[in-house]
């Protein structure tokens, strides 16, 4: 394997990316259920059920894309993919927020039907970015760098989508809620669309990687299970992404419903995105200090003293309640700056123990595994609302309000409880094997 240390601009220009597909995942992740609920007003099982299939599709349009990426990694360019994607998944974008023209179940029909091909868009031109962070450099100090940064686009787009989406939504439309959020879903595709084509176009390999091709499909999965960093890395992701779903997709509907302010919830996912900004160059400096692995412990239970302290309160002003998500917000980012820095790294691990590089399948498996635990994280939500009785666009009960309450809390402790016993198991960080990819203190 060549080694190439690329420019600090050039990392820096790749890592822009993010912010196009953050423009795209925010939105979806932040507002797409709740403007299904609240916006189109289907019961919030129907959306919760038709937002966990389109996950669930995406996490395997993932994976395809991902064993495509391995097959023909020595013939795919990269940047012209991305160019390539770029007109169609702005457009899907833009549809996926389109009102319906029909009612009923037809409705609901198009309605995952447009999700469903924005997911698919998306994985084609995600995958192949993803497996570009192995590409772009060799040296893990860049590729962390590369993290940190996208991570920082990423928030600058959070903040963007949460502040911008509903008063430019209206302003270009100047009319109902619905088609408010197909404005700006307008506004932000375009946008998007001609950040992918840049990035796309500027786009040069920092590493030259010279293997085989994995053998077969079952080759590549065979190497992905005796790969112990990625198995248990994986198990620790899903585990946190269930938890910092319901946490994320709750805070409209606390507001709203709770706090009967939200607007205030529109500026708490601000706030939140804005303290990423913050906290992920100190959790960069406290990584190289402490390690990756023991960083993970640490942010997870920062998470879970800080749910268990809301459990033991009650929040009744929306002031607090921002205090509380902005402290959260700040576990969330290091454990999400965690993950995709190690990564990239069990690629190599995975290399160095099954003699397979397959760093197309790393990325895919990983999206097919966080899709589904998006999909888990969203219908727990949904079911556990509508079985408390929430019923959109009304004034909730106190049993109702109660027993949304109790999944924001339960399910999010029990989950990041998981993640930190998986990531026990990890062995990037620790020195039981004294090898390049272990650079962490024990």
């Amino acid at each position: 394997m060549e080694v190439v240390r690329p420019s600090k601009l050039r990392l820096l220009l790749f890592a822009f990316g993010d912010f196009a597909f953050n423009l795209y995942w925010q939105s979806v992740m932040l507002f797409l259920l709740f403007y299904y609920t609240d916006a189109l007003n289907l019961p919030i099982a129907v959306a919760a059920t038709t937002y966990m299939i389109a996950s669930v599709w995406d996490g395997i349009a993932n994976f395809i894309a991902g064993l495509l990426v391995d097959r023909r990694h020595a013939t795919l360019r990269y940047g012209a993919i991305l160019v390539a994607g770029a007109v169609p998944l702005g457009a899907c974008f833009m549809l996926m927020y389109m009102p319906p023209l029909t009612s009923g179940g037809w409705a609901i029909a198009s309605i995952l039907a447009a999700h469903l091909l924005f997911r698919t868009a998306y994985a084609a031109v995600n995958v192949p970015y993803l497996a570009m962070t192995a590409r772009v450099s060799a040296d893990g100090g860049d590729r962390a760098f590369v993290a940190g940064m996208r991570m920082l686009f990423g928030t600058a787009a959070a903040v963007a989508i949460a502040l911008c989406t509903v008063p430019i939504g209206r302003w270009l439309t100047g009319s109902t809620a619905s088609q408010a959020y197909f404005g700006a879903a307008v506004l932000f595709g375009a946008i998007g669309t001609a950040i992918l084509v840049l990035v796309g176009a500027t786009y040069r390999e920092g590493t030259t990687i010279d293997r085989p091709l994995p053998a077969s499909v079952r080759a590549v999965l065979i190497s992905l299970l005796k790969n112990r960093a990625f198995v248990t890395l994986s198990a620790s992701m899903m585990s946190m992404i269930v938890a910092i779903t319901v946490i994320n997709k709750s805070v409209l509907y606390y507001f709203k419903y709770l706090l009967n302010d939200p607007e205030a919830g529109q500026l708490a996912l601000a706030s939140m995105g804005v303290v990423s900004g913050i906290a992920i160059p100190l959790w960069m400096m406290l990584g190289r200090i402490v390690g990756l692995r023991a960083l993970w412990f640490i942010t997870a239970g920062l998470g879970i003293v800080a749910l268990l302290f809301f459990a033991a309160i009650d929040v009744h002003q929306s002031e607090l309640m921002q205090i509380f998500l902005i402290t959260l917000q700040v576990m969330i980012v290091g454990l999400n700056f965690v993950f995709w820095a190690m990564l990239p790294n069990t690629v190599e691990y995975g290399e160095q123990t099954t003699g397979l590089h397959v760093e197309g399948a790393v990325f895919g498996v990983a999206a097919l595994l966080q899709r589904i635990a998006i999909g888990i994280a969203t219908a727990i939500l949904g079911w556990s609302f509508a079985s408390a009785g929430y019923v959109p666009n009304v004034q909730q009960s106190a049993d109702t309000l109660s027993g949304m309450r109790a999944t924001i809390v339960v399910v999010p402790v029990i989950f990041l409880a998981l993640s930190c016993v998986a990531m026990l198991s990890n062995p990037l960080g620790r020195q039981e094997k004294p090898t390049k990819l272990d650079p962490e203190p024990a």
